[in-house]
């Protein structure tokens, strides 16, 4: 059966492959805003109380841990976060591991990983007591290392096999973009130089801390858009700059937007070179963190639901 699910998606084209996951990743991500949307909406007048006026409220019986609708949450919330160590046995288990591309199993790896806590609030009602508070904050720092870490797995260049490129292959990649952007005639080369700030060399960057690296690394990608905003402004008029909000979106020009892409595609590949070493060197440090507080929150996880057993909630 595994056999037939392969050949089927290796008949399947790459790009078709991309686009059918974009789409399922879309409708996850937009299952996840509407709950999030649809239970504030309708637990505020609940969530806002205090705690001596809650009892009072007719969504009490409801919305409390161990309510109807509550203890639903619980259960829903639990089962999601469970549901993400599927990532983790796919490594091992080779059935798992046949199925699908490994990031693929990593995006939805972070939806659940970023639902799973809202629903646990949910179910909470917001108030964290004792090994259920002790779970949900160990909950958070997973979901919060874990969007670190994904952050961190996107900087470390892969081929499709998931090896990792070497220097010179990224070399070259940046290379060929150089001689691309020579050859155009829409920006001067002033323009384009001009429009990223000048990065600190590879030597530079090692001699700094590690903190201050992924912060610095970090602040490079979060004003990339900005600088390529301006870049774009160079070569559009007033109207155009007006369609754009500022050059921030695409200019639907075939001719700037190629040579857009191309240098930035350039700027963030010349930063992924210059932090490719600290950026494994992190990876592998948020390794250490990220598994004892996801083996952490199981076993509270464990010991909440078997209290809540014993105590007749379920």
């Amino acid at each position: 059966m595994n056999t037939l699910l392969n050949a089927r998606a290796l008949a399947q084209p790459v790009e078709d492959r991309e686009k059918d996951h974009r789409r399922r990743l879309a409708a996850a991500w937009l299952l996840s805003a509407a709950f999030t949307l649809t239970m504030a909406v309708y637990g505020a007048s609940y969530y806002l109380l205090g705690a001596a006026d809650r009892p009072y409220s007719p969504k009490h019986a409801l919305l409390r841990p161990s309510g109807s609708i509550g203890i639903k949450l619980g259960i829903l919330g639990t089962m999601l976060f469970f549901g993400i160590y599927f990532y983790y046995f796919r490594k091992r288990w080779g059935w798992l591991r046949s199925i699908g591309v490994t990031k693929h199993w990593l995006d939805f790896h972070i939806v659940m990983g970023v639902t799973a806590p809202i629903i646990i609030v949910c179910h909470a009602a917001f108030k964290f007591r004792g090994i259920a508070g002790m779970a949900f904050w160990i909950m958070v720092a997973v979901a919060l290392s874990g969007i670190v870490g994904r952050y961190l797995y996107s900087q470390i260049p892969r081929h499709l096999n998931a090896a990792e490129l070497t220097w010179q292959e990224l070399k070259e990649e940046q290379e060929q973009l150089a001689k691309h952007l020579a050859t155009q005639k829409i920006f001067v080369h002033r323009d384009l130089t001009s429009a990223f700030r000048p990065l600190p060399t590879a030597e530079q960057v090692r001699s700094q801390n590690i903190f201050a690296s992924l912060i610095y690394m970090f602040s490079l990608d979060l004003s990339r858009p900005f600088r390529i905003a301006a870049l774009r402004r160079r070569a559009l008029r007033a109207g155009g700059i007006f369609m754009t909000v500022g050059g921030l979106f695409p200019s639907g020009k075939d001719d700037i937007e190629r040579v857009v892409q191309m240098a930035r595609h350039q700027a963030a590949l010349t930063k992924r070179m210059v932090f490719l070493s600290r950026s494994q060197e992190v990876f592998q440090l948020w390794h250490v963190v990220h598994r004892p507080f996801s083996y952490a929150f199981v076993v509270l996880a464990i010991l909440h639901i078997s209290a809540a057993l014993l105590l007749g909630y379920l």
